[in-house]
């Protein structure tokens, strides 16, 4: 476990956050000029602080240099050496656990390799490697796919998420996009103006209607966790949820396994009988727990679906019109080519 106590003035910007992240990846969100990279520099004991309370499974870091720390920090941009290759830069974190650290990242064929003759995402994946090679008590990701494009993402998003499972280690990873923390995050930390005004599991923040203001209309939403059942003939993929069953589109995960599936809100759609003759493949039936209505985002309906919990996002109009209550038994709808290829990992 990891417990931090920032407090930072800016002149007129003060960074006042408390938060704990429990081992595996904590996202720290929240729009530019937050306090999201102050917040790890300050970890890292590279941001001098009036306040920077840093304590590591009880051990407290306030007095040790940041070289002292046992911290992997990953940049943005990947800052390997241009006149080593591939197996050097690694070697220059450490050597600590190094044939499973070249595994699980994929580098193998690249080790004999100079930085300039690598892609954007083959850069990064050293730059994790060179930081888990140090032996590292904690890691820090500062954005680390924010410099590259689409296809460079999806490289490197699947060794992430190796290094997710795989590692036993708090993780706190800055990001601004939805989707790369809800396919990476177990837990999430929601900085607005520098203060936390959201903390706790994924899937419990983007259900809560209370999250709208700070992550926005378009990221709010429900993360829910199913086993795939199969992958029909017509590409498509069964996900059997607590919710019940969802199509996705296209063969993702294997048989048995595990897949989690983010729903942004505004791609819900309510009926108050169960739709017949339409296109849409996934209908879960649902009771509506509460209706929170408010300015631009119409109303936020909080629905329950088996053991979990969806969020929708309709207008005024539309709710007033199918005179919706709480305890209102509805049925939720949502097209299979809705859920994007990225939201289903």
């Amino acid at each position: 476990m990891l417990q931090v106590r920032i407090l930072k003035s800016f002149g007129d910007f003060t960074l006042d956050a408390a938060f704990d992240a429990p081992a595996g990846i904590t996202a720290i969100f929240g729009p530019s000029g937050s306090g999201k990279t102050s917040v790890i520099r300050a970890v890292a004991g590279l941001l001098a602080c009036e306040t920077a309370n840093v304590v590591l499974s009880g051990t407290s870091l306030d007095r040790t240099a940041p070289n002292k720390r046992k911290i992997g920090y990953v940049f943005q941009d990947a800052r390997l050496f241009p006149n080593m290759n591939v197996l050097k830069n690694l070697r220059y974190g450490g050597t600590h656990d190094e044939d499973a650290v070249i595994a699980v990242l994929g580098l193998s064929d690249l080790l004999d390799r100079f930085p300039a003759s690598l892609s954007g995402g083959e850069k990064q994946r050293v730059s994790l490697g060179r930081a888990l090679m140090s032996a590292p008590e904690m890691l820090l990701l500062d954005e680390p796919l924010s410099a590259l494009d689409g296809p460079r993402k999806a490289e490197v998003l699947p060794y992430l998420e190796a290094l997710r499972d795989q590692t036993d280690i708090p993780i706190l990873y800055v990001s601004h996009d939805m989707s790369e923390v809800a396919r990476l995050a177990r837990h999430i930390v929601v900085l607005d103006q520098g203060k936390v005004v959201l903390a706790g599991p994924l899937e419990d923040i983007l259900a809560d209607p209370a999250a709208v203001p700070f992550l926005g209309a378009q990221d709010t939403g429900s993360v829910l966790t199913g086993r795939v059942v199969g992958h029909s003939d017509d590409g498509l993929t069964k996900i059997e949820t607590g919710a019940g069953p969802l199509w996705v589109p296209g063969p993702v995960g294997r048989s048995g396994g595990y897949l989690r599936v983010r729903i942004p809100a505004q791609d819900v759609i309510l009926s108050r009988s169960a739709p017949v003759g339409m296109s849409a493949l996934n209908v879960l039936s649902v009771t509506i727990t509460a209706l929170e209505r408010g300015g631009q985002a119409g109303v936020i309906v909080t629905l329950k679906a088996g053991n979990d919990r969806l969020l929708a996002r309709i207008t005024k109009r539309s709710c007033d019109a199918l005179n919706l209550v709480e305890g209102m038994q509805v049925f939720a709808i949502l097209k299979a080519t809705a859920i994007a290829p990225d939201d289903v990992v």
